[in-house]
């Protein structure tokens, strides 16, 4: 090949690399264009006043994932529209919860470089009442039944519960004080009724039952195992094996969780269950499919959890005591909440 041929095909080589890197350019930026516009067929959104406060009726709250300019906003809808038009506050979270007018919000900070995260306390009415660094990407989070704790976890490293190499770190905020325990893998650990020291304990996903005691999931030696807390006692106590992401009923007497079923995939390997705190035995639901989320009671019979969907997420329901079917709830929605 004369030096002039080979000049032509790196010619040629450089204009076809230029030419799918401007294609991939349009492509991304045409995806990302799209984000912003409103889908066909897609739930209605509005801008308008959101809040906490008693007195509109009964609420459901969620991160909004429909594609539109209110696309990450929390959104609310009337709990018997869930379906009807949403109407978004302009708040954007990657997480949320609430409860008596409280909330939190995890959020993402866009750098020039790399992103960071911060948790951020809402009041009533979703203004700004203190915020917090988060140590990474957020993937829980909690609001207590008076208000005055919030909780969450982020994923330090890893970015999947489904495998063994990730790392979460969880917090506890008092918002009468802004005092806050950021990393529950201090408290003391009593399994079996005896003190327990590791070095691989990891904590995560915080179900409140008051402002003392929550619950969580521990993990260590490869196993996992809801634990029982006491923020003032400072001690984790281990109640039951294989729990991951507890959710405490409104009544208190059960744990909506994921499980890891025998013989699921390792990279679908949860569950749905229910287990009844008194006597520990354990309920399948009718859900079947593999479920990575912190389950919510809506009321003392019904489970609201987020399952894939087009854009991103849906919100499903299935009855708590294994009865029934599965059913959509919303589409195009994540992290709901309850309001009154």
């Amino acid at each position: 090949m004369t030096q002039r041929s080979r000049l032509a095909v790196l010619l040629a080589a450089v204009l076809l690399l230029g030419a799918v890197g401007a294609a991939a350019v349009l492509r991304a930026a045409d995806r990302s264009g799209s984000r912003d516009r409103e889908q066909a067929g897609g739930p209605a959104v509005h801008a308008g006043s959101v809040s906490l406060r008693p007195g509109t009726g009964r609420r459901l709250l969620v991160r909004n994932l429909a594609w539109g300019p209110h696309r990450d906003e929390i959104a609310s809808v009337p709990t018997d529209r869930p379906r009807g038009p949403r109407t978004a506050s302009g708040v954007t979270c990657l997480r949320f919860h609430a409860a008596a007018g409280t909330a939190i919000c995890l959020q993402a900070v866009h750098g020039a470089l790399e992103d960071t995260y911060r948790a951020v306390v809402l009041d009533a009415r979703l203004h700004e009442l203190h915020r917090f660094p988060a140590a990474g990407i957020p993937t829980r989070a909690r609001v207590s039944p008076s208000g005055h704790r919030v909780a969450w976890t982020v994923f330090v490293s890893g970015d999947s519960y489904a495998g063994t190499n990730f790392s979460t770190r969880t917090a506890i905020v008092d918002t009468r004080t802004w005092a806050i325990d950021d990393n529950l893998e201090r408290y003391a650990v009593i399994q079996d009724g005896r003190p327990y020291h590791a070095s691989d304990i990891n904590v995560w996903g915080v179900t409140f039952a008051d402002d003392t005691r929550f619950y969580a999931t521990l993990a260590t030696g490869g196993r996992t195992y809801l634990v029982r807390g006491d923020a003032t006692a400072r001690t984790l106590t281990t109640l039951h094996r294989n729990v991951e992401c507890p959710s405490l009923s409104p009544d208190g007497t059960r744990i909506a969780y994921k499980k890891r079923a025998p013989g699921a995939s390792p990279d679908a390997p949860w569950r749905l269950y229910v287990l009844d705190l008194r006597t520990m035995a354990e309920t399948a639901t009718a859900e079947h499919r593999n479920i990575d989320d912190q389950a919510l009671w809506a009321d003392d019979a019904t489970l609201v959890y987020a399952l894939p969907g087009d854009y991103g997420s849906d919100l499903w329901t299935v009855p708590a005591n294994g009865s029934g079917a599965a059913r959509r709830l919303m589409t195009s929605a994540v992290a709901p909440a309850y309001v009154r």
